[in-house]
């Protein structure tokens, strides 16, 4: 074969690995609305920066007929490119090729990648729409996803993780996307689940729909297994663009900076009337939040679920930071059991990557409960406790009014580390509210008086003037500031200025053990 044939045989198996299953299935997938796992990467990747890796692949299964069937690359696109000039490496499963279902060769085409990303301190990508292990192959599909689970765990801290969902992902496939830094599913399209429909009706006579057990709406209000719920693939792929951008490409390395050309000293008289003097009425803690950041651009994380608690990202002054914030209007902001992992986990991701934490309290405290105390709520709060005490990035604290009892303690205190703690003039900071604590200390006094509810607003108000303050934490040291709210902004940005170089250790160990 002279080197014209050989030029031309290599195109020829190009072309051939391009169609994947062939035309006949690439139109299956366009009709459902759904992008090829090729087209997929083209849009997610700097054009003409894909480097594929392992095109020509096949599967090694001489089992049920699977000898005659080989389609080159095996029901995954892998290899590497750029995002905005920053490397990042990537698998894309093919739907059209064997479902997508994973075999031995395909397992190992995931994981050279995986170790790539990992020597080289670059984020990992996975795209998911697959119909899970390929049964032909038995045993040794399994032992790929087991593969790829420990590669999973082994970089986990080290670069960004994400998953994005864009068909089905079923059984044992699903473990991969929950080591992962974030999940992001795209509407009615995709499903996520450890058992589908048929095999629960079979068990348990259950009747569920896929969209209804493991839709996008699904992880992303109930379960919280996604932090994303995209309406087009296009909508997924760009929410991973926006999200890269806030995060380093390793853990060596510091979050991107870009030019800020908003006033990092302006002020914002709205925000002296966003917290009413009511202490009982609810307002939205987003106000604050946007009127802060960098261009009120506020990157909400996982915004469907546990919504009395915010997470999410923004830039002060160029920098990256993670906010997290209870969210008054929600449950009045206080702590439950979804809210604790949802704010732990995002803390602990935050510090992983040396992005800054930006925390806003207004919490009246745990949410009461025989559910959740019988659901351990004591085991998910501590997890807020030891995620901040953890952290070693720069803390920042912002008391708008409520912080009560043990809420006050995990929510970024002085005491678990913060750095800087500010407060609002209308903060309170108690063992409990004072309605709550003039019961219980004034409790014969009330009841011996001439008008007890006279007595007791008068005792209400004395308490919250007195005990409920800011001022005494201030006198304590615990505030290090009490600001007007007006000036969040640049005494926010004044804190994160001063604290960008800190450098934080917790004692020397093997590993400790998460209340999980």
């Amino acid at each position: 074969m002279n080197i014209e044939e050989k030029i031309k045989e290599l195109e020829r198996r190009n072309l051939e690995a391009n169609l994947g299953g062939g035309q006949a299935r690439i139109d299956q997938q366009h009709a459902k609305g759904k992008m090829t796992a090729r087209e997929r990467i083209e849009y997610l990747l700097d054009k003409d920066s894909f480097q594929e890796l392992d095109k020509f692949v096949v599967h090694r299964c001489h089992d049920f007929g699977m000898e005659k069937k080989k389609i080159p690359g095996d029901g995954v696109v892998t290899g590497y490119g750029s995002i905005d000039n920053r490397k990042v490496f990537l698998f894309s499963q093919d739907f059209t090729v064997f479902g997508g279902s994973l075999s031995g060769p395909f397992g190992e085409k995931v994981c050279k990648v995986m170790d790539l990303a990992l020597k080289n301190g670059a984020p990992f990508i996975g795209l998911n729409d697959s119909g899970g292990a390929r049964i032909q192959e038995g045993i040794v599909s399994l032992g790929s996803y087991g593969e790829i689970f420990k590669r999973n765990v082994l970089a986990s801290g080290v670069v960004p993780q994400i998953s994005v969902i864009m068909g089905p992902c079923a059984g044992g496939a699903v473990y991969s996307p929950a080591l992962t830094d974030f999940t992001i599913m795209v509407k009615n399209t995709s499903n996520m689940f450890i058992t589908g429909p048929q095999v629960i009706k079979a068990v348990t006579s259950e009747e569920v729909t896929p969209e209804e057990l493991g839709g996008a709406m699904t992880h992303n209000s109930k379960s919280g297994v996604a932090q994303f719920a995209e309406d087009s693939d296009q909508d997924a792929l760009d929410r991973v663009k926006v999200l890269l951008g806030y995060l380093p490409q390793n853990y060596r390395e510091k979050t991107p900076t870009v030019e800020c050309s908003d006033d990092p000293g302006r002020t914002d008289k709205a925000l002296n009337k966003v917290v009413p003097t009511n202490p009982k009425k609810p307002y939205d803690i987003k106000e604050i939040i946007q009127s802060v950041l960098d261009d009120n651009d506020f990157f909400e994380v996982q915004k469907h679920f546990a919504m009395n608690m915010v997470t999410g990202f923004g830039r002060l002054n160029g920098l990256a930071v993670g906010i997290v914030a209870n969210q008054p209007k929600v449950l009045a902001g206080c702590l439950d059991i979804n809210a604790s992992m949802k704010c732990a986990r995002f803390v602990r991701m935050c510090d992983c990557f040396n992005i800054p934490l930006v925390t806003f309290v207004d919490v009246p405290g745990f949410l009461p409960g025989v559910n959740q105390e019988y659901g351990g709520i004591i085991k998910h709060g501590a997890k807020i406790i030891y995620a901040y005490c953890e952290a070693t990035v720069p803390k920042i604290t912002v008391i708008t009014r409520k912080a009560y009892g043990g809420a006050y303690d995990v929510m970024s205190s002085k005491h678990h580390g913060g750095d800087i703690n500010y407060a609002y003039p209308t903060a309170e900071l108690a063992v409990m509210g004072p309605d709550g604590a003039v019961n219980i200390i004034f409790k014969k006094e009330i009841e011996s008086a001439d008008d007890p509810e006279t007595t007791r607003d008068r005792l209400v108000e004395e308490y919250r003037n007195n005990f409920a303050s800011p001022f005494k934490a201030a006198e304590l040291g615990y505030i290090d500031q009490i600001i007007f709210p007006e000036n969040t902004r640049p005494r926010l940005i004044q804190a994160l200025m001063m604290l960008k170089d800190k450098k934080d250790a917790i004692p020397k160990r093997k590993h400790g053990n998460t209340p999980l």
